[in-house]
């Protein structure tokens, strides 16, 4: 009693609590073991298990492809590369353009016309695009029309119609009563296009892309919807250009629709023929405008090219028509050859198919465009 008396308070409370408080949890040290445990584990999963998705849900699918399942793509693959030159297109001293033997496109879809090829397709948002192959085969060399065989140095017309495929009837009433020779071009925004253009290549006819082009006078004057403008970034005309070239397939190069503002600008159009090079398609210039930069760019990028020589129709009467083509020949027989744009007017058609049957009798030979671009 005396030593409880006289023991100080707080080491009786102490001693109190230690006989009867009640028992405290470690839960810090619990909480701090957990976490070791739970780190442990992670890094011993990750040295010991090899699983480079980290556990995330996969699947794994087998991936099949068309490639080599396509006959006529893998005999171009297969063949050799021959020479199609043209003596009057590659002078003496002259780089010909490697081409495919044409035997090798004798399984065709269209009558007398290559089968469009898969390995000349690039597929995009708009849809399929024209492409130079792996083995180095152009749309231009695989899709446009051999050129008739010739005697001697005939003199050598091309016409091109244009404005085709937006009237679905007068586009097949053309392709029925042109020559195969005859040159189509479609312009993009038919809604038949894909039975206008397959009606021309089963006739025999090599056909080509107009692209709308900006004029001086734009808006007044409006080529249609995607026109390719001055004012516009090189990526926002690729982007256009690229719709445009997914209307339809089959073509081996294009010409302009308009333009004159647009082809006078080396720094707007340079981009667009290079394209045309990097896939290996031609174009042709329509004559419209002396200040066009097309035939120097193209010679740059080494895309085909060729420049029209006289807008046949400008004034669309018989009479009129059939004077211009007399000029046609006139140019051909001075200078070997010349090319003439026509436009699809029911008029200029039946004018022009009239007009070519007398073109042998005069020693004139009627060739693709093609075959007049270098």
């Amino acid at each position: 009693m005396a030593n409880d008396l006289s023991t100080p308070l707080t080491g009786r409370k102490r001693r109190t609590r230690e006989r009867s408080g009640p028992f405290h949890f470690p839960l810090a040290r619990l909480l701090f073991a957990l976490i070791v445990l739970v780190l442990g584990g992670v890094v011993l999963r990750v040295v010991l298990v090899d699983d480079p998705d980290g556990g995330r849900p996969s699947a794994e699918v087998a991936i099949t492809s068309t490639r080599d399942g396509n006959s006529v793509a893998n005999a171009v693959a297969s063949r050799p590369a021959t020479i199609i030159a043209d003596p009057q297109q590659f002078p003496a001293g002259a780089t010909p353009e490697v081409g495919m033997d044409p035997a090798a496109f004798a399984d065709t879809s269209d009558a007398g016309r290559p089968a469009i090829l898969p390995d000349l397709s690039e597929e995009t948002a708009n849809g399929p695009i024209p492409r130079m192959s792996s083995t180095g085969l152009t749309p231009y060399l695989a899709y446009r029309r051999p050129a008739p065989p010739l005697g001697g140095n005939a003199p050598r017309i091309a016409l091109i119609v244009t404005g085709l495929g937006i009237n679905e009837q007068g586009s097949l009433d053309a392709v029925d009563a042109l020559p195969a020779d005859v040159t189509l071009a479609f312009a993009p925004y038919g809604r038949s296009l894909a039975n206008g253009v397959a009606a021309a290549r089963a006739a025999g006819h090599e056909v080509m892309l107009e692209v709308p082009m900006e004029p001086f006078d734009y808006p007044q004057n409006d080529p249609g919807p995607h026109t390719i403008l001055t004012g516009d970034s090189p990526r926002a005309n690729l982007d256009k250009l690229f719709w445009l070239m997914a209307r339809f397939g089959g073509y081996f190069g294009v010409i302009n629709n308009m333009g004159a503002r647009f082809t006078a600008s080396a720094a707007d159009m340079g981009p667009i023929l290079e394209e045309f090079g990097a896939r290996g398609l031609g174009y042709i210039d329509d004559g419209g405008s002396n200040r066009s930069v097309a035939a120097q760019l193209a010679e740059a990028n080494k895309v085909p090219f060729a420049r029209a020589s006289l807008m046949v129709d400008a004034n669309p009467a018989r009479a009129s028509i059939l004077a211009a083509l007399a000029s046609l020949e006139a140019r051909a027989l001075e200078s070997g050859s010349a090319i003439g744009i026509v436009s699809a007017l029911p008029i200029s058609v039946q004018a022009v198919s009239d007009w070519t049957r007398e073109l042998d009798a005069k020693g004139i030979a009627l060739v693709p465009a093609s075959a007049l671009m270098n």
